[in-house]
């Protein structure tokens, strides 16, 4: 390879890197506002917090905190949030009776569902010209994308 066809493929890969950055920033973006649009009663986080309540079938306020890295404060007003909005409630863990475990309300199991078929709904929509090889192919890059971000670096 010649120095001045590594400096272009260099210089192509900074390119692709900057368009992948910019559009994975317009895509949080509009997905914040999508989740507003969708489910208005449900921040972003609360979602979140919901949806990974559901995924560990309930976990201590602690565990959400570590797992996305947010201050226990932050998840405790976000907790009592969604404790008065009926979405959650707290257990004693079976295996300490000094723990609360939290876990949904049948309430917060439908209001989940109903924002994720929501979500589900806005994909169909958005991806419905696609071929199923670019889909299949755009599935790929995502998963290898987001599974080389949760490896220990």
């Amino acid at each position: 390879m010649t120095g001045s066809a590594g400096a272009a493929d260099e210089q192509g890969r900074e390119d692709a890197v900057a368009t992948i950055q910019r559009e994975l920033t317009a895509f949080a973006r509009r997905a914040r506002a999508a989740a507003a649009r969708m489910h208005p009663e449900l921040s972003l986080v609360s979602f979140t917090l919901l949806a990974h309540l559901e995924d560990q079938g309930g976990c201590r306020a602690t565990d959400l905190a570590a797992y996305y890295l947010l201050d226990k404060s932050t998840v405790s007003r976000q907790v009592a949030a969604l404790e008065r909005a009926g979405h959650v409630e707290r257990r004693t863990d079976p295996d300490d009776h000094r723990m609360q475990l939290l876990h949904l309300t049948e309430q917060g199991e439908q209001v989940l569902a109903q924002a994720a078929d929501r979500r589900s709904q806005a994909f169909h929509a958005r991806l419905a010209d696609w071929e199923p090889a670019e889909l299949d192919r755009f599935a790929a890059y995502l998963t290898r994308y987001n599974d080389e971000a949760d490896s220990p670096a």
